[in-house]
Order: structure tokens, then C-alpha cells, then sequence
């Protein structure tokens, strides 16, 4: 398969995006765990540029194998703390919008206000947003991994 663009984002669109990762990454949460939700968007979008470059960027990082092969199955692994689940399970109701009328219900958003602060959930909505926006992006304009990582 080939892209049907080189190249989606004009460079006014990546300064933007450039101010939306420093804002998210200044909000206090763990890299670990918006690494976590982007590999989890990007894999219920099947987005394969994202999601490789988000196990590449989370193993940089330090994340474990164990953790990175177990996200698509987090609910049922012990790899993950509470505060990771209620952000993985915010993270998929977010990306998953139309599968509920609620589509992230009072509980979900409950068990995530129990681990993060208002200004850190409000990044990881905007995390989850963002890593939205590249899948459409992505999967629309059919960008592919890279071929060459080392």
C-alpha cells in the first residue's frame, strides 16, 4: 500500500501541533501513561504509522516489553497501575465515541478524576484528541511506517 500524500501537514499545522504535545507534556502526567493512551487510540484505529512509532517511542522511554505487548489486552494483565487502566479505559471511550449513547460514562470519567488532577485530565483528553487526529490523518492519507528503523 502507498500513501496517497507525501506529506499531510503544512508547517503551520505542525507548529500547532508542536504547541499541543509541550502543553500536554507540562500538565504533570506521567509520559508513561500518555504513551500508553496514544499506542491504545492508535491501535483501536489501526493506525500503523502511530502505533509503531509509539511502542518505538515508549520502549526509548523505558516502557517494558511486557507492558507494550499487553495494552490491546491491559483490562485482563497485571502489568498496569489503577491510575494507567482508568486512563486506558478513558482513552478508549474517547476514541470510541459512537459505540454508546454515553460515550464516556459518569464511572470512567469518575475513576480517572480519583488519579489525576483537573489540568492533567484536561491533557489527557487532549492527548487522546490529538492521537485522534494523526489516526484519521494517517489511516485516511495511507502513511506507512518507516521501512528503515534500526
Amino acid at each position: 500500500m502507498e500513501a496517497r500524500i507525501t506529506n499531510p501537514a503544512s508547517p503551520d499545522v505542525v507548529k500547532a501541533i508542536n504547541l499541543l504535545y509541550k502543553s500536554v507534556h507540562s500538565a504533570g502526567v506521567p509520559a508513561a501513561t500518555l504513551e500508553l493512551v496514544h499506542l491504545r487510540a492508535s491501535q483501536i484505529n489501526g493506525c500503523g504509522p502511530c502505533v509503531d512509532a509509539g511502542a518505538r517511542s515508549a520502549k526509548q522511554r523505558g516502557e517494558t516489553d511486557e507492558r507494550l505487548f499487553a495494552v490491546a489486552a491491559w483490562r485482563e494483565t497485571p502489568y498496569f497501575t489503577d491510575a494507567e487502566r482508568a486512563a486506558l479505559d478513558l482513552a478508549e471511550s474517547a476514541t470510541r465515541l459512537a459505540d454508546r449513547g454515553d460515550a464516556v460514562p459518569d464511572d470512567i470519567w469518575e475513576a480517572a478524576a480519583k488519579h489525576f488532577t483537573e489540568p492533567e485530565l484536561g491533557a489527557i483528553v487532549l492527548w487522546i484528541a490529538t492521537t485522534n487526529f494523526f489516526n484519521r490523518i494517517n489511516v485516511t492519507t495511507r502513511q506507512q511506517a518507516p521501512q528503515n528503523w534500526g
